[in-house]
């Protein structure tokens, strides 16, 4: 794929304007979709390109939609997880400040599909430019008759609203999402029912992310057919890997879904700056497994990545080179976790705590060798045991960390200091929760 799709945008002036936009083809999809389909065909062909979604589950988006009930008298709602707080994920961020349109034309066609007249953006609190952009796009979009009543004269209605969150992690998972638009603390819900049968204020209703929405249109204008032949069978199409950290040239790649996480990082960012070595990739975001420098030659999609020992989640890949305390990395990580944690499950509240304490004392130098196999005791403990997957979450980076760099971590107990700064610093930065 040498074409951008999701990114065509780029260095454009004015992209995310509703002039611009259509003077380069936007709404074309729209119109298409409401005058040549009905709206289980647009399911079928969703379900047929094999769009997976793409904000860290990996779900068919078609068999999603399907999981609708067939006959409802309750309304039907969708939800667009734009959340995006995700450590080293910055991909829907992107179509949201500069290419809203193609975002709300996926919204469009989708509510045709589902039966939907009202979505909700649900948009991370920390975007307040991006609201703005997307608040001024849906403007634009009803001033033009793309939303409100009779869209496109096709007789479907739809209004969208933007919901912006407070600042919570935790809203990234879709039932903590919905009970926040309902106006409660972000608790997710016990599953089933799932979503699709009991949702927002207990009706039908489908969440999917930004990313996911964004392809929709592609699907509907070059058909499913076209989309299957970008990347593997089992997950095909574009995709946006975020890299950050230790690369040349970091920033959001749309590359087909699979590239070589090799290629990533040294074709397309340039490797790894200053002569140093790499060290360790983190390739879907704080929450997954970590992949040492022996393990970066994986294709970059869904089974792939699971196949090696991780997961693609949301594609956020963060780049450590040999200059990097993977002790304190971890403590960086197992702290955002502690934070974010909603506190709703005892294993999670209490764990995710307790993992960030033991590692501040190996990061200060006054850990014990017994505290490795304790960090793996309070994951394994946590892990699958809670309503949401945050515990999961906090306790696979620590499990794969400790698994990986076993010597780093007990070198930092045989010496009484972290070995990559000053014994001082270590115990100031710990005291302190840095």
């Amino acid at each position: 794929m040498s074409e951008r799709v999701l990114l065509r945008h780029r260095g454009i002036p004015d992209y995310h304007t509703i002039e611009v936009y259509e003077r380069h083809g936007g709404y074309e999809a729209t119109r298409k979709a409401l005058r040549d389909f009905q709206p289980g065909e647009l399911v079928e062909m969703v379900k047929s390109s094999g769009l997976r979604g793409r904000g860290g589950a990996g779900f068919p988006t078609g068999l999603k939609w399907s999981f609708l009930p067939k006959q409802t008298e309750k309304p039907v709602y969708l939800c667009v997880n734009a959340d995006e707080s995700e450590p080293g994920t910055f991909k829907d961020r992107e179509i949201i400040e500069f290419d809203p349109h193609q975002l709300l034309e996926g919204i469009i066609i989708t509510s045709y599909a589902i039966g939907c007249h009202k979505a909700f953006i649900y948009i991370r609190g920390e975007f307040f430019f991006g609201a703005k952009v997307l608040n001024r796009a849906i403007e634009e979009a009803r001033a033009k008759g793309y939303l409100g009543k009779n869209v496109f004269g096709s007789g479907l209605d739809l209004d969208v609203v933007v919901h912006r969150g407070a600042g919570a992690y935790i809203c990234g998972e879709e039932t903590g999402l919905i009970e926040s638009i309902e106006g409660k603390r972000a608790y997710p819900r016990v599953k089933p029912p799932f979503p699709a049968t009991y949702g927002i204020f207990g009706s039908p209703t489908i969440v999917n992310n930004v990313e996911t929405l964004a392809c929709v249109p592609h699907i509907v204008s070059r058909g499913p057919a076209w989309f299957k032949s970008i990347g593997p069978e089992k997950g095909p199409g574009p995709k946006l890997y975020c890299v950050s950290g230790h690369v040349e040239r970091p920033g959001i790649y749309e590359l087909p879904m699979g590239t070589p996480l090799r290629e990533i990082l040294y074709t397309h960012c340039g490797g790894i700056p200053g002569g140093r070595k790499l060290k360790a990739v983190i390739p879907g975001g704080s929450s997954v497994p970590i992949f040492t420098a022996n393990e970066i030659d994986v294709p970059m999609d869904f089974d792939s990545v699971a196949k090696a020992g991780s997961l693609l989640g949301s594609a956020g890949i963060i780049v450590m080179d040999d200059s990097t305390c993977m002790v304190r990395a971890l403590e960086v990580i197992s702290r955002f976790y502690h934070h974010e944690s909603c506190g709703q499950c005892t294993p999670c509240r209490e764990g995710t705590g307790w993992l960030h304490k033991v590692l501040r004392r190996l990061e200060a130098g006054t850990g014990r060798e017994a505290d490795l196999q304790l960090l793996v005791d309070i994951s394994d403990n946590m892990m699958g045991n809670t309503v949401c997957v945050l515990a999961d979450a906090a306790a696979m980076p620590v499990k794969s960390f400790v698994s990986k760099f076993r010597d780093e971590f007990v070198e930092h107990v045989r010496l009484g200091r972290c070995p990559f700064r000053p014994l001082g610093e270590a115990r100031r930065a710990a005291a302190a929760g840095h």
